[in-house]
């Protein structure tokens, strides 16, 4: 049977935890032989930092998006979505990103493609007038939305006058055990932007005063935020430079994961947070602030981790410190973290998506 075409759609496949997904997820379409795969990589960074089967096809526009001529190039973008995408006709196209998908849903507006988009960021966070005015107009005129928790769920109802949501969770990879010895690290995962708050837990981290331990930062400044010097800065005010490790960009994650004891994640808004799973994962309890939304989706309180409310610092010191002080704790939680991963082993979720974008026979 000749193959069918699914097109896939994103600014780019940086690192990132939206761009993982959406990695895993054309992989697994290209895996299961029954269609031809293209991905549309058109923001202003076009890079791919995560591996991609060699028969997926990849377009790419022929020219820089200059930001000096923003509107200009804005349009050209839209052309090349609309252009592209229209002549390799897919049975189904998936964008994945809260701003970028205005813009897809603009470029394909009035084309049969069936479009499915995927909001990845905090549901309820405003993106300002004209892109909140964008979606309340353009979501509706999607095939179906993809949200990926039961909260954000409840706040798009309100939000959008579309009846085909499906709560799909992002897959979750499985980090297997690498009989690395265990070190006293407490380690977050995320890009040194100020809704990451790696600054939160440096205080949070010198008030916990675990002198024979480390804090790993594995990330790198992002967004234009030049924040990594300003953290160094304030570990170096606390006096505890020499117990913070800034990692820079990695793609080793696993193996800090095999190294880490406590996983830690002071975010103040996600979409879902694919690290706070890794880190489950790979058998490490989680202390996370219940931001909007994900960890509450992915930590039971005092079972896996510990749910801190949203910026309760002191909080944060006194279950961080729990942990520390208690091995058995650590282990305990660590195992159960581990066993509550199940509900998002990649395959599975993959096939949700799968059978929610692909028409029936």
């Amino acid at each position: 049977m000749e193959n069918k075409s699914v097109c896939f759609v994103i600014h780019s496949l940086q690192a990132g935890g939206m761009e993982r997904v959406m990695s895993e997820l054309v992989n697994y379409f290209s895996a299961t032989k029954k269609y031809q795969v293209h991905l549309v990589l058109y923001g202003i960074k076009r890079e791919v930092f995560y591996p991609i089967a060699n028969d997926i096809i990849v377009h790419r526009p022929s020219f820089e998006f200059d930001n000096s001529k923003r509107l200009m190039s804005t349009l050209k973008t839209i052309h090349f979505l609309r252009k592209t995408i229209k002549q390799i006709n897919p049975i189904a196209a998936l964008s994945f990103g809260e701003r970028w998908n205005n813009l897809v849903l603009l470029a394909l507006y009035g084309l049969k493609t069936p479009v499915f988009v995927s909001d990845r960021a905090q549901p309820d966070k405003p993106l300002g007038f004209k892109d909140d005015t964008l979606r309340k107009w353009l979501y509706p005129r999607a095939k179906g939305v993809v949200v990926q928790t039961s909260k954000a769920l409840s706040i798009f109802q309100k939000m959008y006058k579309q009846s085909n949501f499906k709560v799909i969770g992002n897959p979750i990879r499985a980090i297997e055990n690498q009989n690395l010895e265990k070190e006293n690290y407490v380690l977050m995962v995320g890009r040194y932007i100020k809704s990451k708050q790696q600054d939160a837990l440096i205080r949070i981290f010198a008030k916990v005063n675990a002198p024979n331990w480390k804090l790993i930062l594995l990330g790198y400044d992002h967004l234009q935020q030049a924040n990594q010097a300003n953290w160094e800065k304030l570990a170096e005010d606390l006096g505890i430079r020499d117990k913070v490790i800034f990692t820079g960009k990695q793609a080793n994650v696993e193996e800090y994961y095999g190294k880490s004891k406590i996983f830690a994640f002071t975010s103040s808004s996600e979409g879902f947070p694919n690290v706070i799973g890794e880190a489950m994962s790979a058998g490490l309890p989680v202390v996370a602030f219940d931001c909007v939304a994900g960890p509450s989706d992915l930590i039971t309180n005092d079972t896996n981790g510990y749910l801190i409310p949203l910026n309760n610092e002191e909080l944060f010191v006194q279950k961080l410190k729990y942990l520390i002080d208690n091995q058995s704790t650590i282990e305990d939680f660590g195992k159960n973290a581990k066993n509550s991963m199940a509900q998002f082993e990649l395959n599975y979720i993959c096939k949700q998506y799968e059978e929610f974008i692909i028409p029936s026979k």
